[in-house]
């Protein structure tokens, strides 16, 4: 919740930045997350700028390599929420006075590995000294043919909604990191855990959609949150089933032994899944890109003319009591 004489995050960026970006069409009135900047006869950039700080977005005691490679798959995931294929970053790396070189050779390690893998290098950036908490921000780029980059926004009434993978994964993995989660198995919680350390940007199937679906978003601050964000942007009302929500086996495990952390599954984050409006049209094409891919899909949703989200469960309407998460 906003502290008394504030404003929330999008309330804070509608009133002050996006006037900022009127006078370019490619911020998209900073309704998404990526801006589409032209780059040549053939392709625009994607670009995407993401800030991770200890603490907040990972856990202090992570190792430098998984710190590295969550600040870098963070941007990723965004790129391919963009349909953008990764092509170079930047760097802004805050470091605490205490740092040590050991750590920094070791998260150089770490970018090194996740370059190789997804077929990105850096190009510049900064390094500085901080008196607060490890902050890590990076500006990645990524390519995607000119005028096809997909944004939140172009839903049409009608369209289905679509999610990749599995949800929940990435804030239970955080309960298990914090040991709070004593139902489970340690291989489930194991499982959970390395999701929310590691995340796995789609960067094999966002390319691939362009031209299938009319909005795409990545699940960072909550599949609620990012679905009802391109609802928004979109201008249209959108409907979820609960129970068509796909869980790994560990994640339905741990909501069958407490249903209250369905609550942290639908509105917890950190999955970094797409969550796409395809038309039934283009359904056929959309299973053969996962398929290509390697990626399981699945139908939870539907758009349809109005405003507002709603989550049924069986059918009937059912309270969420947690949207997403909150920055502010």
């Amino acid at each position: 919740m906003a502290r008394a004489g504030r404003v929330g995050e999008f309330e804070l960026i509608a009133r002050y930045f996006a006037p900022l970006a009127r006078d370019f069409e490619g911020a998209g009135g900073l309704q998404s997350d990526n801006a589409f900047l032209p780059a040549d006869a053939r392709h625009d950039l994607v670009v995407k700028t993401d800030t991770i700080v200890a603490g907040v977005h990972f856990l202090a005691d992570d190792r430098p390599g998984r710190i590295a490679a969550k600040a870098l798959r963070v941007c990723l995931s965004d790129l391919a929420a963009g349909g953008g294929t990764p092509f170079v970053y930047q760097l802004s790396l805050a470091l605490p006075s205490t740092w040590e070189e050991a750590w920094v050779a070791a998260f150089a390690k770490g970018l090194a590995a996740d370059q190789r893998r997804f077929g990105i290098v850096l190009c510049g950036g900064d390094t500085v000294v901080t008196p607060g908490p490890l902050t890590i921000t990076i500006t990645a780029f990524g390519r995607v043919g000119r005028g096809k980059g997909v944004s939140r926004a172009g839903a049409r009434a009608g369209d289905e909604l679509w999610v990749s993978g599995t949800i929940g994964d990435g804030a239970l993995g955080l309960l298990a990191a914090q040991g709070t989660l004593p139902a489970l198995t340690a291989r489930q919680r194991a499982h959970l855990e390395d999701r929310y350390r590691l995340p796995q940007p789609r960067s094999a199937l966002g390319p691939r959609l362009t031209g299938v679906v009319t909005a795409m978003a990545d699940v960072s601050d909550g599949l609620l949150a990012d679905a009802a964000h391109i609802a928004d942007a979109s201008r249209l009302a959108l409907s979820i089933e609960r129970d068509e929500v796909p869980l790994s086996p560990a994640a339905r495990a741990a909501v069958a032994a407490d249903p209250r952390l369905w609550a942290n599954v639908l509105g917890g984050g950190d999955d970094y899944e797409l969550v796409m409006a395809v038309p039934l049209r283009r359904r056929a094409a959309l299973q053969a890109a996962a398929q290509a891919a390697g990626l399981r899909i699945t139908r939870i949703g539907q758009f349809a003319r109005g405003r507002g989200v709603a989550v049924t469960s069986g059918g009937r309407a059912i309270e969420a009591p947690r949207k997403g998460y909150v920055h502010f």
